[in-house]
């Protein structure tokens, strides 16, 4: 679905579907996706290049897209292991031969909401060292969550406590501004989950912020997207979905 969103070409009707919904709701609704991305970007490279991390878990990696994690961390490090995560039949049938591009890169199929099932996956425990820092990624994932509020910290808890001493939490979400732009963002939502993706939860600052907790984060925090450490200056201003969705960096001292 966000290869739909980016204008690519691995995606469905299907996907293309939800994104002609969503885009009903906010005509710039692609941005989210954009946003997401470059967000990806950013963060996966300051990992790999600033934090000298070198090795990643991605939770819910989809089907492959534009800059995947390990075409980013192995620019720095030919030899950064990534190992990647998801659970729907489609990415397991098409997905994982795309994704396991060299000896680095591996697919685990789980489920990343069962943290515990995933942290004791025989190939996760193969290829990543817990006893060093580990990139633990969550991208535009836990906003499809569907259950408890409080589900998504409970899970980030599991995760963030079975990490490494010096290890980086990197998440994106779903943002309700609460402010002039929280009806897009609950136009969105509403878009999402009427969907046949049947899913997609708009947080406040405040309840991303709590993803994060027991981890130091990291300059300038959790903000919109487009504000985490931007590659330039930004020459026009904002959509509206760009106000909708954040992402922070977090380090576990």
């Amino acid at each position: 679905m966000y290869d739909a969103f980016l204008g690519g070409t691995d995606n469905y009707e299907i996907d293309r579907e939800v994104f002609r919904r969503v885009a009903q709701a906010a005509p710039e609704a692609r941005d989210l996706a954009i946003d997401n991305r470059g967000f990806l970007n950013r963060a996966t490279r300051f990992l790999a290049s600033r934090a000298g991390i070198k090795q990643f878990l991605d939770c819910g990696s989809g089907l492959p897209t534009a800059e995947n994690v390990h075409q980013v961390v192995q620019r720095f490090d030919p030899e950064a292991r990534v190992v990647y995560v998801d659970n729907d039949p489609v990415v397991l049938a098409h997905g994982r031969a795309l994704l396991e591009e060299n000896a680095y890169t591996h697919f685990v199929a789980a489920d990343i909401f069962e943290p515990q099932e995933l942290l004791e996956n025989p190939v996760v425990r193969k290829h990543l060292d817990f006893s060093e820092p580990i990139g633990f990624l969550q991208f535009g994932t836990l906003h499809h969550f569907e259950g408890p509020k409080e589900g998504p910290a409970e899970l980030m808890k599991t995760y963030i406590d079975a990490l490494p001493t010096g290890s980086y939490v990197a998440i994106s979400h779903f943002l309700d501004p609460e402010n002039q732009y929280s009806s897009v963002a609950r136009h969105m939502e509403e878009h999402f989950r009427g969907s046949p993706m049947g899913s997609g939860t708009f947080r406040t600052h405040d309840e991303i912020v709590e993803l994060f907790d027991g981890l130091e984060l990291i300059d300038p925090g959790v903000t919109r997207c487009a504000d985490w450490w931007p590659d330039g200056p930004q020459l026009e201003p904002l959509s509206q979905a760009q106000e909708c969705i954040a992402g922070g960096v977090g380090i576990k001292r």
